[in-house]
């Protein structure tokens, strides 16, 4: 007797075995793609748009996008909220629909997030050859567009045939729910075989569960772990994005309640503990607090749990100065695990966290370094005390007081995303996290643009959260699209939105290496051809009340004060427009960062920078 099948085409039946997967952890089930974002054009309008049409909101949510770019934003931000547990899918047309697919899959790839991305392809058959917005190339003619999604998809396929779908689905479902593979799947879909009906098993369509692992550490590894941290006189942990992922915040907390052992945090990595615990330094590196960094060139063991240490993490190989600093890498990716000539301990981090704390019983540091990295926690409060304070309420505010209101008006729980411009840095020495997910920033890709759509996806993931999306005028002016979404769908989606009249934070890099800041502030050429003119008059703020965003405008400390607390009590979504004092106003940077200066050049400016880079660049090392 033949098994039972059900004739669908390829999108219904893709959209029907979406609808069916679920992740596992701890016992906590969750649908694995919750929802699907969208943009139609010919190349998946008749194929997914039929099928998500005709399976309804029940089976599979639609979420209508308006870049598809932004779209993949949202999925990321969605599937950070919930520790990569649960994602979204996003389906777009051929030809730009798919490649604007590209900046956002790298992002999700780079920070191992996972989303579901369904570009349409050209026709299988080549029965319309060339078809509209098809690439031709004269040598293969199996290359699309799509191809530029592999190198930043953790899987890729093309479904060339209706029956080629089965294994392929089950591949990316893998990928998508495994802890350490994740990242963009990307399953290119002809738009032909979209439409093209197939009799599919019945069992293709089964509830299928994926558990998502929590291996626990190898037991060598385990035993020459416990033997480098008791014989570290100086230890520090560095957190990252791995610890909040693995949910491993209470084990970590409970790891340095006995060992006293301190702890600094990467970007991803922020609040892994709470700010006030006497342990935490805060961020660490070349946006790092100056308790960090000056405990990182005296560490003799430095323990990355859940980080992958990018150069600003490491400030460019120099920050680790002690000449007999070794490494213990706590993470579920052996890729990762293995940097820095590390040991490794390839596991969950909250299972490796509770296995160290059983195995170094009644460990702790020596009073003296607990006091003394204290003293420095103490000391690194009252700077971000001082950069907070507005002893003049009805001043302009600069930056920092900016975050200091915030900080005043956020509840526990609330969200503050950003990705890119000088908030990162000011918010990674200065911002006092008080729950795991607070601080969402995005500094994997440091990508322009994310923040707005992003909040939409946190807040579809944890509903009556109070979400900010903390962005300045280069970031809202590259995508602000997505208010509309808000809009449409009613999410009171906070955006606090600071005009500094140009790309700041770069501007400051560009003196810095001799660049003198050129092409990095929004003005007027002047009669000699250069952008110094007068600042161009743009009202950003009007650009948002009319994407449907309430809009309040705070000219002082004070009125900022007062529309942050209204916007927080606002179910509409509602942008806080603030014009910011450029007066620096941030500690300056407590580490190095390697950005390559002119070798040779005319100008004074980047002769001088040149020869600064030359003494900085003379201190890195190679930890081996």
């Amino acid at each position: 007797m033949s098994a039972p099948t059900r004739r669908l085409t390829t999108a219904q039946a893709l959209v029907r075995f979406l609808s069916a997967q679920y992740t596992e952890r701890d016992g906590v089930r969750r649908r694995l793609i919750a929802g699907t974002w969208g943009i139609f054009g010919h190349g998946n309008v008749a194929g997914v748009g039929q099928a998500l049409l005709e399976a309804g909101e029940d089976v599979m949510p639609f979420h209508q996008g308006r870049n598809e770019q932004s779209m993949v934003h949202a999925a990321v931000g969605y599937a950070r909220q919930l520790n990569r547990l649960s994602a979204q899918a996003v389906t777009t047309s051929i030809g730009p629909g798919a490649t604007n697919l590209v900046t956002g899959a790298a992002l999700a790839t780079i920070n191992r997030l996972p989303v579901l991305l369904l570009p349409g392809d050209y026709f299988a058959t080549h029965s319309a050859d060339p078809l509209l917005q098809q690439l031709e190339h004269p040598v293969e003619a199996d290359v699309s567009v799509n191809d530029t999604l592999r190198p930043v998809s953790r899987y890729f396929d093309r479904i060339t045939r209706p029956e080629a779908l089965i294994p392929s689905a089950l591949q990316a479902m893998r990928v998508l729910a495994d802890p350490a593979e994740t990242g963009a799947v990307t399953l290119a879909l002809p738009q032909d075989v979209q439409a093209e009906a197939y009799d599919w098993p019945e069992e293709f369509f089964a509830e299928r569960v994926w558990y998502v692992r929590r291996p626990a550490p190898d037991p060598v590894e385990l035993t020459a772990a416990v033997e480098a941290i008791r014989s570290a006189e100086r230890p520090l942990i560095v957190t990252g994005g791995g610890v909040h992922h693995s949910e491993a915040e209470s084990a970590l907390k409970a790891f340095v309640d006995a060992t006293g052992i301190p702890v600094a945090s990467t970007q991803a990595g922020k609040g892994s503990l709470r700010h006030d615990h006497p342990a935490d330094l805060g961020g660490i590196g070349h946006t790092g607090t100056a308790v960090s960094d000056d405990l990182a060139r005296t560490a003799d063991l430095v323990i990355g749990v859940g980080t992958r240490y990018t150069d600003f993490t490491t400030a460019s190989g120099t920050l680790f100065q002690n000449p007999d600093v070794r490494f213990l890498n706590l993470n579920i990716t052996a890729f990762d695990a293995h940097k820095l000539a590390a040991r490794t301990l390839v596991c969950d981090a909250r299972s490796g966290l509770e296995r160290l704390l059983e195995a170094l019983s009644g460990h702790r540091v020596s009073e003296a370094y607990e006091a003394a990295y204290r003293a420095g926690k103490e000391r690194w409060d009252e700077v971000v005390e001082a950069a907070y304070r507005a002893d003049d309420e009805s001043a302009v505010p600069t930056q920092t007081q900016v975050l200091g209101a915030l900080d005043a008006a956020v509840g526990d729980d609330d969200v503050v995303i950003n990705a890119a411009g000088s908030l990162p840095g000011d918010l990674h020495k200065l911002w006092r996290s008080r729950s795991p997910r607070q601080y969402h920033l995005e500094y994997g890709y440091s990508c322009m643009g994310y923040e707005i759509p992003a909040g939409i996806g946190v807040q579809q993931a944890a509903p009556g959260t109070p979400v900010w999306a903390l962005v300045g005028d280069g970031t809202y002016l590259m995508m602000p699209t997505e208010i509309v979404t808000a809009v449409q769908e009613g999410l009171p989606l906070n955006i606090v939105l600071i005009q500094n009249h140009g790309y700041a934070s770069i501007g400051g890099l560009s003196e810095e290496t001799g660049g003198e800041r050129f092409g990095t502030a929004y003005r007027f050429r002047a009669a000699d051809g250069t952008f110094t003119g007068a600042p161009l008059p743009v009202d950003l703020a009007a650009n948002a009340a009319s994407l449907g965003m309430d809009v309040l405008r705070a000219k002082t400390v004070r009125e900022l004060r007062e529309a942050l607390a209204t916007a927080r009590a606002s179910d509409r979504p509602t942008c806080v427009y603030v014009e910011t004092d450029p007066a620096p106003t941030a500690p300056p940077a407590e580490a190095w960062w390697d950005v390559p200066v002119a070798e040779t050049a005319s100008r004074e400016a980047a002769v001088e920078a040149r020869e600064r880079y030359d003494r900085q660049v003379a201190g890195r090392r190679r930890h081996l």
